[in-house]
């Protein structure tokens, strides 16, 4: 990966699940990310997001919908979903792949708490939400 240097910006390379920020943020942006974490991890996953922001922050997020299955190789359903990828260099990889579906990602992080709003656009689905109030 090439990476263009920048005075405001620090690149980090981590382990999304166990990474904790020296610091805490007003916003956690991802974009065509959250499709790629297994279901049963996505309540601790948002918990971690959680503990990245500032008192009324915000996680705002991008991903495709439920319509991208169509486009994918292998789909397979089931407690981990996944898609084939196949790479430049002709290799072949299974990876997690949950095609969400607005009105449930909704649902799911209302019952974690958080106040959300996830819509539909062009096949993908857009959201911002905030966690629940919780310790400074």
């Amino acid at each position: 990966m090439r990476v263009l240097p920048s005075p405001t910006v620090r690149f980090v390379q981590a382990d999304v699940f166990a990474w904790q920020p020296p610091r805490r943020y007003d916003t956690v942006f991802f974009a065509f990310w959250l499709s790629h974490v297994p279901p049963a991890r996505l309540p601790a996953f948002w918990s971690s997001v959680a503990s990245m922001l500032t008192p009324g922050g915000r996680a705002v997020f991008i991903d495709d919908g439920p319509a991208a299955a169509a486009g994918e190789e292998g789909v397979t359903e089931g407690p981990v979903p996944t898609v084939l990828r196949r790479l430049d260099d002709g290799s072949r990889y299974r990876v997690v792949k949950v095609f969400h579906d607005a009105d449930a990602l909704a649902g799911d992080l209302t019952e974690l708490g958080w106040t959300v709003r996830v819509h539909p656009l062009d096949g993908s689905i857009v959201g911002v939400a905030q966690p629940p109030p919780g310790p400074a």
